[in-house]
């Protein structure tokens, strides 16, 4: 029997990269893997989805789905990462999210399954980003949605 191939082995950054970009830990860090990017322009990440991730407890216990928030969620993260990387003097920024519009929910995420986050940006200008994400399972789209994401100091941050 010929072993299974290992699923985009091939990553651009591996976790331990992105935690230098996000400030996001366990349990809310929810991309694995930078498949690929374009500054500026767009970025494909990879979650994989687990059952022992700790919403799956009580959402739902019967039927074990990932929290449609959740996927949204991980489009932003998805988002972030490009998004720091394509300003000058990320180490002293935040990106917080803003607004979410035109947001559909497609197909359950469920354990076991690998969502591929495809981000584009749609306009980046000063401290407001603007994007389309959407997340598939295989080849069946999950989740669609706009999202927008402001960018702060962290001064500004600490600040307020």
């Amino acid at each position: 029997m010929t072993p299974p191939k290992p699923v985009n082995n091939n990553a651009l950054f591996d976790i331990e990269k992105i935690l230098t970009f996000l400030p996001h830990r366990y349990p809310f860090l929810l991309v694995d893997r930078v498949l690929k990017m374009e500054k500026g322009k767009n970025i494909i990440c990879l979650k994989n989805v687990t059952y022992n991730e700790p919403f799956f407890q009580g959402h739902f216990p019967i039927r074990r789905i990932m929290p449609g928030v959740l996927v949204v969620e991980a489009l932003a993260q998805t988002g972030g990462i490009l998004l720091y990387n394509s300003i000058p003097d990320p180490e002293d920024k935040i990106v917080v999210l803003s607004k979410i519009n035109n947001t559909k929910f497609r197909r359950p995420v469920v354990p076991g399954d690998q969502l591929t986050l495809k981000v584009e940006f749609i306009r980046l200008k000063n401290r407001i980003c603007q994007s389309k994400g959407i997340a598939y399972v295989e080849d069946d789209l999950a989740v669609e949605s706009e999202i927008m994401a402001s960018m702060m100091t962290l001064e500004e941050m600490n600040g307020r």
